[in-house]
């Protein structure tokens, strides 16, 4: 059955019941659907190939294979390819551990039509935004090297693309945002896609420099406008001629420099500290503030006419707490830089620790998150970085309680069978010697007796894994 449009997403449908495929191949086409069927396994791995689908529904029982071996071929096919299974009550628990590989969700029968249309619909729509994303992170990375902007939520999403919109232009651009959103990695984006790319970008936090330096840290000095004015310097706005000038925390700047800044903004000139000899310049302005400026307006600590001026294009950076589901993918991209900076081996996260980031608040945003994997992975001695590492410590800044944790989720398995055997092994016996150890005070005669070790077989583990009495490492 295909639906009159083309271009109309295609599902494969995979059930040896002929009369129940019919069922819900016609629903599907009647809202649009073009589907493909098949009865078995593989069939359907023939269908992937030849139609290239947008989404698998496939039963999880089949005469010939069965769901799994379908879902493993999609994903084979393409690991981002939607797979829906459909069970009977008695087989829900191998539903839920096909989710564990990659299904995206299941369906009971008998099939609720109306519950089947809207799955079906969510889950091409999240297939449509990720591949859109996808396509906006490649056309934006694709001049001057450009920062990479990681996360495919939809708020995310919405920023990119008014980010495309105005790179090209010269129109002043506001970022706002919480505290270690990102606004300069945003700011470097903007500039990498203007126009200006092969002009400078340079930047400076109003909020860092004290008020009597930044006048002359924007405008610059001649030689003897002050004490300690030895030598002429250029002021920002010079360095930026041709390119991009990023205030970040305008908020913070001083009302008497304001009334300057306006001036560049709306005339191109100023005069450097000292001097009366008018500088013209050629630079597109970009501001950041974490403070509500309209606020401030009203509290007279900025100017309006230049809030108006600045906030031409404003463009609000979403806190991390909005785009949770982008912060799985976050924390393997800092994973993998810190352990490049670091020469290691980049380790992967663990269901605990991944369940753990997904729980937490992050009132700090993508800066906090980048400090919690850089300590993690500094932490984590083996290939995984579990729950512990992550140091998020309890209750005040998660979301929710986390729900108690199978044990076994702590424990390293990756890897071949004797290596996480092994793994497992020497963990017990590094702590069954911790153990011994402390209830010995240390008294090595006496852990060895414990333990029923030779002495010497106990000081050479101490030695290899490196014990102590605890406290002593703090």
């Amino acid at each position: 059955m295909a639906a009159s449009l083309r271009e109309s997403p295609d599902v494969l449908l995979v059930d040896d019941n002929d009369d129940l495929r019919y069922v819900l191949a016609t629903v599907l086409a009647r809202h649009g659907y073009r589907v493909v069927e098949a009865a078995d396994e593989p069939a359907a791995a023939e269908a992937l190939r030849l139609h290239r689908p947008s989404l698998v529904l496939s039963d999880l029982r089949l005469p010939t294979g069965d769901g799994l071996g379908v879902l493993r071929a999609a994903k084979e096919l393409d690991p981002a390819l939607p797979v829906l299974l459909m069970t009977g009550y008695g087989a829900i628990d191998e539903a839920v551990a096909a989710m564990r590989e990659g299904a995206l969700d299941y369906l009971t029968k008998p099939i609720d039509h109306e519950h089947l249309v809207l799955t079906v619909s969510r889950a091409i729509e999240q297939r449509r935004l990720a591949t859109e994303n996808l396509l906006l992170k490649e056309a934006l990375g694709a001049r001057h090297g450009a920062p990479t902007i990681i996360g495919e939520h939809p708020v995310l999403l919405e920023v990119l693309r008014a980010l495309r919109r105005v790179a090209p232009t010269d129109t002043t651009v506001l970022l706002g945002g919480e505290s270690g959103t990102g606004k300069e990695l945003f700011a470097r984006a903007l500039h990498a896609h203007s126009d200006r790319a092969t002009g400078p970008f340079v930047a400076i936090n109003c909020a860092a420099i004290p008020e009597t330096l930044l006048e002359t840290e924007l405008f610059g000095h001649e030689k003897g406008a002050f004490t300690g004015a030895n030598a002429r310097k250029p002021g920002k706005f010079e360095v930026a001629h041709g390119g991009t000038l990023f205030l970040d925390e305008i908020g913070e700047m001083p009302v008497n420099l304001q009334a300057k800044v306006l001036r560049v903004l709306e005339e191109r000139s100023f005069e450097r500290v000292g001097s009366n000899t008018t500088l013209h310049v050629d630079v597109r302005l970009v501001a950041a503030s974490n403070r509500d400026l309209r606020a401030s307006v009203a509290a007279r600590t900025f100017r309006e006419d230049l809030f108006f001026r600045l906030s031409v294009f404003p463009i609000t950076i979403p806190p991390l707490r909005e785009r949770g589901s982008d912060v799985p993918l976050l924390a393997r991209h800092f994973i993998e830089r810190f352990a490049r900076e670091q020469n290691k081996r980049p380790p992967h996260l663990s269901s605990s620790a991944t369940a753990a980031l997904e729980g937490h608040a992050w009132p700090g945003n993508v800066r906090e998150l980048q400090n919690c994997i850089e300590r993690a992975v500094i932490l984590a001695d083996g290939d995984t970085v579990h729950a512990q590492h992550l140091h998020l410590g309890a209750g005040e800044i998660s979301r929710d309680t986390p729900a108690p944790r199978d044990p076994w989720e702590e424990i390293d398995l990756s890897g071949t069978l004797p290596e996480a055997s092994r793994r497992v092994l020497m963990e017990v016996e590094r702590r069954k010697i911790q153990e011994a150890l402390d209830e010995a005070r240390w008294d090595h005669a006496k852990a060895s007796a414990a333990l029923q070790i030779p002495p010497r077989l106990l000081l050479a583990r101490i030695r290899d894994f490196k014990l102590a009495p605890r406290g002593a490492h703090a």
